[in-house]
């Protein structure tokens, strides 16, 4: 048997360290080549790391939410063969480091081992027995799952990766009966449980960058409201007349349109600003990031050249993107290079936002639920489909009548939809 070192890879663009957020396998794991061990994240995205040969997991290089060197150390397996890996004369062997030194014999007769028992499939109500200090793998939304219904996830068995605690696995444990102090007590009961979260990976990267956007940019935010009953007309006309060959339209599609058509007038709002360089710089592409919440946080993949996609083919693109995101798919040129962001919250939109600009832009362009109210037009109370943008701006580079001006212009385009088609 030989030891097989995995080093942290170089992911490129430069990159000299990144951070461990989550392992997939422990010590003593028996594992196969092409098995993801782990996840790290640069500042753009978070990269699977798989282990390209099949074995024992020795050693683990690091705990989540330490940033390590490219090179360094991040798993030892013990393979067949040789492997890479030969340890200097006299080191301690790695096991002796991954393992607690067995008890001598008396000691061990004193307590017998348990005999280890069959786990339990993952829709079995059968209490799954873990330290009441051990935290099991879930992700937030199952977190916040459990915690809404006031289950344990220690007593919940997982059926994915390194007894990862999903969203079936918690579908099962509540749809059967329970005996044990796993069972969900009254929401009412009184509780005195709490939670540490370390923020670490997705949430860290959020963290730093909301912390430094509202340290660095001046803000400013201006909301406008929009009459959206024509546009909200056509687009159920083309959904109705080209939904099952060319896709169905969200308002997002025409909300990019009418930002690319503004856009041509109003260049300083498509920009980025290195402020140390104190360099403005202007993009004649219009590269949209589309702010998408995940199970994990905040993530803005960014729909390239907007100025040059048709209607559906904005709307396929942001979808994928938008999948890839939610799913942890997206890659670092996926999550890189906007010129300027929109964010929208859908149906929980509410009536005014003031979202935070995604640096090193200068604009984002946020967009609030559609409502029917009434309305005055032409003297007449007449029920119409409202909509509010609430959209902020770096006000070092951009002054607020050109920001006015801006959304105005998004206004006009969509409260009359035919325009935002005429060359």
């Amino acid at each position: 048997m030989g030891t097989h070192v995995i080093k942290m890879p170089d992911i490129g663009e430069g990159i000299a360290q990144v951070e461990l957020v989550e392992w997939f396998v422990k010590v003593g794991d028996v594992i196969a080549e092409d098995q993801v061990v782990a996840d790290v994240m640069t500042d753009k995205a978070t990269v699977e790391i798989p282990s390209p040969v099949s074995g024992k997991v020795l050693a683990l290089g690091g705990q989540p939410g330490e940033v390590m060197a490219v090179g360094s150390e991040l798993i030892r397996i013990e393979v067949e063969g040789s492997g890479n890996h030969v340890d200097p004369p006299q080191a301690k062997p790695v096991e002796a480091q991954a393992a607690p030194t067995p008890a001598p014999a008396e000691v061990r007769a004193e307590s017998p081992a348990v005999p280890s028992q069959p786990t339990p499939a993952p829709s079995a109500a059968a209490i799954v027995p873990r330290q009441a200090n051990e935290k099991p793998l879930a992700s937030p939304a199952v977190r916040k799952r459990a915690l809404d219904a006031g289950i344990e996830l220690r007593y919940v068995h997982g059926s994915g990766p390194a007894g990862r605690i999903l969203h079936e696995d918690l579908d099962g444990f509540m749809s059967k009966p329970h005996t044990s102090s796993g069972q969900a007590p009254s929401g009412y009961a009184k509780r005195s449980d709490s939670e540490q979260v370390a923020v670490i990976g997705l949430r860290r990267k959020i963290a730093q960058r909301m912390q430094d956007a509202k340290r660095r940019v001046a803000h400013f935010s201006y909301v406008e409201e929009i009459d959206v009953t024509a546009l909200e007309a056509l687009r159920q006309q083309l959904n109705h007349k080209y939904g099952d060959s060319r896709g169905k339209l969200t308002l997002l599609p025409f909300l990019v349109r009418a930002m690319v058509v503004a856009l041509r007038d109003f260049p300083q709002i498509n920009a980025t600003y290195d402020d140390e360089a104190q360099v403005i710089t202007r993009h004649g592409a219009v590269h949209v990031g589309i702010a998408t919440q995940g199970d994990n946080g905040l993530m803005v993949p960014v729909l390239r050249h907007a100025e040059a996609g048709s209607l559906w083919g904005n709307a396929s693109e942001i979808t994928r993107l938008a999948h890839a995101a939610r799913s942890n798919k997206a890659s670092r040129e996926e999550l890189s290079g906007s010129t300027i962001t929109l964010t929208s919250l859908g149906a929980l939109g509410g009536i005014v936002s003031t979202p935070v600009v995604n640096t090193p832009e200068v604009a984002i362009v946020g967009v609030n639920r559609m409502v029917e109210r009434p309305v005055v037009v032409d003297g007449q109370i007449v029920v119409r489909k409202m909509m509010n943008l609430s959209s902020s701006f770096d006000h070092r580079v951009v002054d607020g009548m050109d920001a006015a001006l801006f959304i105005q212009a998004v206004r006009g385009l969509l409260e009359q939809p035919a325009c935002l088609f005429v060359e």
